[in-house]
């Protein structure tokens, strides 16, 4: 228990007319009854909800599962988040207006998801999501060329789906269209990435050498084995398996970061072959 001193009745009445204190709101606060309008500015975009049709088929394409963690940039409503948690996967979401963070939020709770479904007020173009297995977005082309490098940086494998809006010279791996018969009028095309694993440069085989050049998924080169050199096609990763094709020969392997191992068939025989990358 604390004592209480009183003080002197002059000493009293000085501090009682000490100027009080006053905090000031550097930023408005979120409105509990905000309700945001299609088409209404923002940052970097304006906000045009994703037909929850399309939100389903965006998940469905990029196979999210509860192993997943799911980030969204510019969030807008909570939409994509609040349905990949409804799958048991954690998700996070990016939102720079405060009072659309505020709204997801109270949908998450309302929905009962929102142990597994975060929001946070931030820049899309500065936030951290290396730690995500799979990106859903719905953003305009220049935002995703703004972000096409960090997406390259993601371990392969990682899934991006996006909503109609796709990235200059990176060609989506797959595109799902949906119509009225899936109860989806407009902005209907599910678009996916799957981060490639880097493999451009020499590789050391233990018969030869495999030159490789890649652009994006895509894949060319030479491969040279008892000093014959045959140029490799249908050349392709799809995350971190690569797939091409020699003479007759056709390779596939796993790319595990300087070393690639896989099967090679030809001729209906099948052998084992590895290869690991030459120092530069």
């Amino acid at each position: 228990m604390h004592a209480c001193r009183l003080l002197p009745l002059g000493l009293a009445l000085a501090l009682a007319l000490l100027p009080v204190p006053v905090r000031v709101q550097t930023t408005a606060p979120a409105q509990e009854d905000y309700k945001p309008t299609p088409g209404q500015p923002g940052k970097d975009v304006v906000w045009v909800p994703t037909p929850e049709a399309l939100v389903e088929k965006m998940l469905d394409v990029a196979n999210v599962t509860p192993a997943d963690l799911v980030v969204d940039l510019g969030s807008g409503d909570g939409r994509n988040v609040i349905a990949a948690a409804r799958r048991g996967a954690r998700a996070r979401g990016v939102e720079y207006n405060p009072d659309m963070v505020a709204l997801s939020r109270r949908s998450a709770e309302r929905q009962g998801v929102s142990g597994w479904a975060v929001f946070v007020e931030g820049d899309m173009f500065t936030a951290d999501f290396s730690d995500a297995s799979v990106l859903a977005l719905f953003l305009l082309p220049d935002n995703m060329m703004k972000l096409r490098e960090k997406f390259l940086a993601m371990r392969p494998g990682s899934r991006i789906v996006a909503n109609t809006f796709g990235m200059e010279g990176w060609e989506p791996d797959e595109k799902h269209v949906l119509g009225s018969e899936d109860d989806c009028a407009s902005w209907c095309t599910a678009l996916l990435w799957i981060v490639p694993a880097r493999v451009g440069g020499t590789w050391r085989l233990p018969d030869g050498q495999l030159t490789l050049s890649q652009e994006f998924q895509k894949v060319s080169g030479v491969l040279s084995t008892s000093g014959t050199p045959v140029p490799i096609t249908e050349g392709r990763l799809r995350g971190a398996e690569i797939n091409f094709t020699a003479g007759s020969a056709r390779y596939t392997a796993l790319v595990k970061g300087n070393a690639m191992a896989g099967v090679v068939r030809m001729n209906e025989r099948t052998a084992n072959w590895t290869a690991s990358r030459a120092a530069q």
